[in-house]
């Protein structure tokens, strides 16, 4: 068995009833339930539809997320979350770089990485040089003054948390941010790039070895082994290529607001839900949510 889910902005709650009913009628479906009414919605299904593409699709354009997975085994153990453009609604490396006053030249190397057009390790050293020279109190001010949270986040780690879930924070950014944003949020570890400092500035070298698109995979298998859980009880979140590893590997792999590459690889999408979308994914009502204090 199957369960269709619906998702939709929570500032964009368009999902009508009728809707629903049409389409759990058309695909064989059965009792529609909602999750958080005009946001998420689900019914079970007896098998994949051979239209789930298209409807996808046409659902897309109306602001409506549509995935479908196993009804089984939805409440998952672990989060496994990049950090950049995932948790957080930036590209650490393209604020510090913009603080440098070589932004423009970092974030299109930053999209064309991201998107898989060229190799992640060999992009972090280009753009990692580019920041030679740059004070290490810059990193500070950059978390201050330039990084947000991606909404939904807060109420995602501390549900998963309260239902003694474990999450793991894994980006190819660096530790100056993830150990801030991992303590902000909840997370009970972290894992990241480091950036080499001389004299109080950034040397323009990433330390080694460079955290990307294996070692992502590699956290997961050894966390997973620790927990003493399957692959199958994870739950992993990003949004580029060098998540796809993890994405593929785990239980339940999402591709959140992902770079086109990505999305055409992973079997879940939420292009326009919030974070919040991963709880529903996993069958949890509004209700049992948990609001950070």
């Amino acid at each position: 068995m199957f369960t269709c889910v619906l998702t939709a902005s929570p500032n964009r709650p368009v999902i009508e009833l009728p809707l629903v009913e049409a389409l759990r009628n058309g695909w064989g479906g059965g009792d529609a339930r909602w999750l958080n009414r005009g946001v998420a919605a689900e019914f079970d299904l007896p098998a994949v539809p051979d239209t789930q593409a298209a409807t996808r699709l046409d659902l897309d354009a109306l602001g409506i997320d549509l995935n479908i997975l196993p009804r089984d085994g939805r409440r998952k153990k672990l989060l496994l979350a990049d950090m950049d453009s995932t948790m957080i609604q930036q590209e650490c490396i393209d604020e510090l770089a913009a603080e440098a006053g070589v932004g423009d030249r970092v974030a299109a190397i930053t999209a064309r990485a991201m998107n898989g057009e060229i190799d992640f390790d060999g992009a972090l050293r280009e753009r990692v040089g580019l920041l030679a020279g740059l004070d290490i109190s810059v990193i500070d001010k950059v978390l201050a003054d330039r990084i947000t949270l991606m909404p939904g986040g807060p109420t995602l780690l501390a549900t998963m948390k309260a239902g003694g879930a474990r999450a793991a924070l894994v980006s190819g950014g660096f530790t100056a941010f993830t150990q801030a944003i991992a303590a902000r949020l909840g997370f009970d570890e972290h894992r990241a790039n480091t950036l080499l400092t001389a004299d109080g500035k950034l040397t323009g070298e990433p330390g080694v070895p460079i955290l990307g698109k294996q070692a992502k995979v590699t956290a997961l298998e050894e966390i997973t082994a620790a927990m003493g859980i399957t692959e199958a009880e994870v739950i992993a979140v990003g949004d580029g290529a060098n998540d796809l590893g993890m994405l593929t590997r785990a239980g339940m792999g999402v591709a959140l607001h992902a770079k086109p590459a990505v999305q055409a690889e992973a079997g879940l999408r939420v292009n326009h839900g919030d974070l919040t979308a991963l709880l529903y994914l996993q069958g949890i009502h509004v209700d049992a949510f948990v609001t950070p204090a």
